[in-house]
């Protein structure tokens, strides 16, 4: 039987871990050729190591498993001639691009680089996002799918934190809200959808830091696991639930990068617990 996203060609960022890996890998059991985008360097203003050319490398290798083809491009995403050089070469190789997923992302945090923090975590999460559709896009045709990975962050008032890479973050991601529905607006009539996704705490590198368990546990000079789980499920309305999985993510992008979806244009999915109606007035 045909998987859900069969034939498709998929281009994600941040593809060589976490979250991105974990939807590259789905999309190919699901039928899809990918391309994978990833800086795969660590960088001073972020608390955690990025994903390394062997995490690219691991990743390929697992999608050519499923019997789909992968390539795999080291790229930094604020870098829009990289993006625009990676998109060519997934058209001269598969023929076309049928889905984006603007999926790479940081939280910074490193101490001692608050504000480069701040404009390395912006970079990344908004005009990375931007850089890679508006190099995406045009290569696109009648069909296509354009998916953000957002944040929660985007839905709590204050954002997540007064540090400045914290707030680069809650801003980045609030913006990607008006952003996705004015780029679905303007490539609408083209037959193009364009979406995203707000998971809360996800398990993966970035929020299972040193760094991160300070920031919810700033009573602890060092904080566990086991010391944060508490606090990451008071975010939540349903019970129990201190973080979800990546897995819990890919079914929303999926879904997204589905024709499923193919009506669904301009929205974000928050894959959050309830997180969002605990905020409720």
């Amino acid at each position: 039987m045909a998987g859900r996203v069969q034939g498709k060609v998929v281009f994600i960022t941040g593809g060589a871990r976490g979250q991105g890996r974990n939807h590259a890998l789905r999309l190919a059991a699901e039928g899809a050729d990918v391309v994978l985008f990833d800086i795969c360097h660590d960088l001073k203003t972020v608390a955690y190591d990025l994903a390394s050319p062997e995490d690219l490398a691991d990743t390929v290798a697992a999608i050519e498993g499923t019997g789909r083809k992968a390539i795999g491009i080291e790229g930094d995403v604020r870098d829009f001639s990289a993006l625009e050089a990676a998109v060519d070469r997934t058209i001269e190789t598969f023929g076309k691009l049928d889905v984006v997923l603007a999926n790479a992302g940081i939280s910074g945090r490193a101490p001692g680089h608050e504000m480069a923090g701040w404009a390395a975590t912006a970079g990344t999460n908004i005009v990375g996002v931007m850089n890679t559709f508006h190099a995406a896009l045009p290569s696109m045709n009648s069909g296509g799918s354009a998916i953000a990975t957002g944040s929660f962050a985007a839905l709590k008032p204050g954002g997540i934190g007064r540090e400045p890479s914290s707030q680069a973050y809650s801003y980045a991601k609030r913006a990607l809200i008006e952003y996705v529905k004015r780029l679905a607006a303007a490539a609408g009539g083209l037959g193009i959808r364009v979406n995203g996704v707000h998971p809360t705490n996800t398990n993966t590198r970035l929020l299972h830091n040193d760094q991160q368990y300070r920031a919810f546990r700033p009573d602890l000079e060092h904080p566990t696991r086991e010391d944060v789980l508490p606090a990451f499920a008071s975010m939540h309305l349903l019970p129990d639930v201190p973080y979800i999985e990546s897995d819990d993510v890919t079914n929303a992008v999926l879904y997204l990068a589905s024709d499923e979806s193919r009506y669904v244009t301009g929205q974000f999915i928050a894959i959050d617990a309830g997180a969002h109606l605990k905020l409720l007035d």
